[in-house]
């Protein structure tokens, strides 16, 4: 064989696996859809307890990681997470409402790994108290799965700004109730 010959054999042996890569081109709309909706049903499955659902969308693995406003919500691992949802089986425990407002998802090339950030509204109820995760900054990271995405990471927090807004605000109302006395 010719040096010419081998050298078009090379450059098209090179080409090829470049070929098959555009192929299998990533649909990132659809990507983002999925994303959205396990991002979504990640907090939404309580409005019917359906823990199945939730539980599909996490990371079955010890690799979960949630870091909460609440150091006591911190989460390592699936099977310490199984342990703290338990509280939501209670039948006081119900779901009120939830929102996800300017969720931004990014996907990687790969279409294997994501990362999304968002606002989050989250209330609920328990035993007849009712209490609302308010403004909460929400990122987390997933990866796909066995042909789903499952999110590996979390972080919720709360702006220090707006935390101490609303604590000056509950205590000017308290402090007028006093004042106006009984």
């Amino acid at each position: 064989m010719s040096r010419l010959t081998t050298a078009a054999m090379a450059a098209l042996l090179l080409l090829v696996p470049v070929a098959s890569r555009s192929e299998a081109a990533v649909d990132v709309e659809a990507e983002k859809a999925a994303i959205a909706k396990a991002v979504d049903a990640s907090i939404g499955w309580f409005a019917t307890k359906d823990f199945d659902l939730l539980f599909r969308t996490l990371a079955d693995d010890p690799d979960l990681f949630f870091f909460s406003p609440d150091s006591k919500g911190t989460v390592h691992g699936i099977e310490a997470f199984r342990t703290q949802s338990e509280i939501w089986r209670d039948p006081g425990a119900k779901y009120v409402s939830h929102e996800i407002r300017d969720l931004r998802i990014h996907l990687h090339p790969s279409g294997e790994v994501a990362w999304f950030s968002a606002i989050l509204e989250d209330c609920g109820e328990y035993g007849g108290q009712q209490g609302c995760w308010k403004d909460t900054r929400w990122t987390g990271v997933l990866e796909k799965r066995e042909g789903r995405w499952v999110i590996m990471q979390m972080h919720f927090s709360f702006a220090s700004d707006q935390v101490r807004d609303r604590v000056e605000a509950r205590l000017r109302e308290a402090m007028d109730k006093v004042a106006q006395g009984p």
